[in-house]
């Protein structure tokens, strides 16, 4: 018995040790702690980082810009680098062929033309770029009117992503707004507030998108379109936040720490802002990372239908919108290559959002 003692005494420690520690972390700590632990979802945190650091500085990563257009290179298949001790790091030139039967002309590497690729690369109009070549040098082909499609999913990026963060801020703003008052004064308040949620969900959200997006003035710049999307997706979205914070407001309102402020004369403000919200924060958070994924796919297929973004600016949809006739599928499936990014960025957000949710209750277990 005498030697079984110390180790149970010394079990005993351990197991107490993890929960001391535990009980020194705060409530931010905790969350981080289990986050960090599903490992996936760090995976998915680095890749959506990434994207945003490549689609801010699009313009020196992309090895041309955007609205390039060579009307002698259209079509041009993607090319390959290619690797050899005497030129480095290279591409090979291109030759044309014109098809007899759709008479185009087709593109062909030709290996006796090297063109070496350069790193920190100034281009002809004294652009620096990570990545160029003194000849052509397009990674994932070009488009109906020679631009590379590379640099247009790359400057694409900075819209279709922005959509997501900028629209889901509005919602946020709107959701925990209405959704907090709602839920705390009640009576004709809250009525009037779920009544109306309740007729902007009774409406098809595709068809809506477009009949609002269809009533945006034909004369707008692309910059006012693209605020215009902005807050679009921003009014039909913002009730499903709503409803569920008002939930979250209903159950913390009849609490004793709210109780005792009003006893204590607080101002309804001083309530909903340092009382209810503070409740509500990390279901907000959780909810605002699983809708961005909703308004860049709003984005993608507005501008797929043709009513969102507007040319010159581009988007992820813009691209797969020049991409959807048949003859695309047939002869250059590569134009299609831009509905990759849009389904990387989806999943992410989606697997980062179930973490945050589960990390969201770091006492569940």
């Amino acid at each position: 018995m005498s030697s079984d003692a110390p180790q149970l005494d010394a079990d005993a420690t351990a197991e107490a040790e993890p929960a001391a520690e535990l009980g020194t972390l705060s409530y931010r700590q905790l969350i981080w702690r289990r986050f960090r632990r599903r490992k996936l979802a760090m995976f998915c945190a680095g890749v959506l980082v990434l994207f945003y650091v490549v689609a801010v500085g699009a313009g020196f990563f992309a090895p041309y810009h955007y609205a390039a257009i060579r009307t002698e290179l259209r079509h041009v298949p993607p090319q390959s680098l290619h690797y050899s001790g005497s030129h480095g790091l290279h591409v090979y030139g291109l030759k044309s062929v014109r098809n007899p039967e759709t008479m185009e002309l087709e593109f062909t590497p030709d290996p006796r033309q090297i063109h070496a690729v350069r790193f920190l690369h100034r281009d002809d109009a004294g652009r620096l770029c990570l990545v160029g070549s003194d000849g052509p040098m397009f990674l994932l082909g070009t488009d109906r009117m020679g631009r590379d499609l590379l640099s247009r999913i790359l400057y694409g990026g900075r819209v279709s992503l922005t959509v997501g963060l900028v629209g889901v801020m509005l919602s946020l703003v709107l959701g925990s707004i209405l959704g907090t008052v709602s839920g705390y004064f009640g009576g004709w308040i809250d009525i009037l507030i779920q009544r109306f949620i309740e007729i902007l969900a009774a409406f098809p959200a595709i068809p809506l998108w477009m009949a609002l997006a269809a009533a945006l003035p034909a004369g707008w710049s692309s910059i006012k379109v693209y605020f215009g999307i902005t807050v679009i997706l921003s009014l039909v979205s913002w009730g499903g936040l709503a409803r569920q914070v008002r939930g979250k407001v209903l159950a913390y309102r009849e609490q004793d720490f709210v109780l005792a402020a009003r006893a204590a004369c607080a101002g309804h403000w001083h309530i909903i802002t340092r009382h209810l919200l503070p409740g509500c924060y990390s279901h907000i958070i959780v909810i605002s990372t699983l809708a961005i994924p909703g308004m860049i796919l709003g984005e993608t297929a507005l501008s797929f239908l043709g009513l969102g973004i507007r040319p010159p600016m581009t988007s992820w949809g813009v691209l797969l919108e020049e991409a959807q006739r048949v003859t695309v599928l047939l002869h250059y499936p590569w134009l299609l290559l831009p509905a990759v990014p849009v389904l990387v960025v989806v999943i992410a957000y989606n697997f980062l959002g179930d973490a945050l949710r589960d990390a969201a209750d770091p006492y569940s277990d």
